[in-house]
């Protein structure tokens, strides 16, 4: 067997395992797939099925991140519409490939899913930005230094060489600014900065991201967003300002700041979420 043919069966076979026991269980392929990110856990009523251990469904161990549950669970916010909601995702910074940390990803798509939001905290590189504010993502940089699509994929699962110049789907944003306005919560739009961490930035990287025209940064979403997109996922991403950026405020960048601004700007985010999901343009 060549080398490209083993990667590929090291990337099909897993997740067709992973497709076998979602079916295992009798849960309902999903149409839309939402993962949160650090500390953005939101409670839905509307949970049919779950909470089970995303590790469940995974080829490898998980390594756990403050604030992450790593769970799936099933939503439905319409009678129509089965959600595969993922609280806590995989960072590239604990350790996984690029493959590995967009196998969730993946397995949302080959389940059906066809649109993917996501959620996550950032740093503020704009002056003004404070905690809590929320940033609907519009492009994004990956200064990741990775990318889900190196090597020999699949074929049915996309181009060779996709096109990214719509990432983040023109419809769902104006779906989510509309909702946004009659819910009376402010959702500006941005620029999103992937870069891999742990560590935060750097004052002088700061400096750089704003220079490159970036209005938030983080160390997730970026990977996630180039898989969806390869496999045909239209994707929408909020973003919730944490804490400015090193370098913007005197104050030292804290992880437990981080969590303590996502309890805060759950409750608009959850109220936001939920209009999105429950609109009859979703689907």
């Amino acid at each position: 067997m060549s080398h490209d043919l083993e990667m590929e069966d090291d990337l099909t076979t897993p997740l067709k395992a992973a497709v076998d026991r979602w079916d295992d269980l009798g849960w309902p392929r999903p149409k839309v797939a939402m993962v949160t990110g650090s500390g953005l856990g939101i409670d839905m009523e509307d949970r049919i099925h779950g909470p089970v251990s995303l590790e469940y469904f995974l080829p490898f161990g998980l390594h756990p991140v403050e604030g992450h549950a790593h769970e799936l669970d099933v939503l439905l916010p319409r009678p129509d519409l089965p959600v595969l909601y993922q609280r806590g995702r995989l960072h590239s910074y604990q350790g996984y490939s690029a493959h590995d940390t967009v196998f969730p990803v993946r397995f949302a798509a080959l389940l059906g899913a066809k649109v993917l939001i996501l959620t996550n905290a950032t740093g503020g590189l704009q002056p003004g930005q404070k905690p809590g504010d929320l940033v609907l993502i519009r492009d994004h940089i990956n200064l990741t230094g990775l990318n889900p699509l190196r090597g020999q994929l699949p074929s049915a699962w996309g181009p060779r060489f996709p096109d990214m110049s719509a990432a983040y789907d023109l419809e769902l944003r104006a779906l989510t600014l509309a909702a946004a306005a009659e819910l009376g919560i402010t959702l500006t739009e941005g620029i999103y900065a992937g870069v891999a961490g742990p560590s935060y930035e750097t004052p002088a990287e700061v400096r750089m991201l704003r220079q490159l025209g970036g209005d938030v940064t983080g160390m997730s979403t970026v990977l996630e967003v180039i898989a969806a997109r390869h496999m045909g996922m239209r994707c929408l991403c909020v973003s919730m300002v944490s804490n400015p950026a090193a370098g913007m405020s005197e104050a030292a960048v804290d992880h437990a700041d981080v969590l303590a601004a996502a309890q805060a700007a759950a409750i608009d985010l959850r109220r936001l979420l939920r209009a999105v999901l429950e609109s009859p343009d979703l689907g």
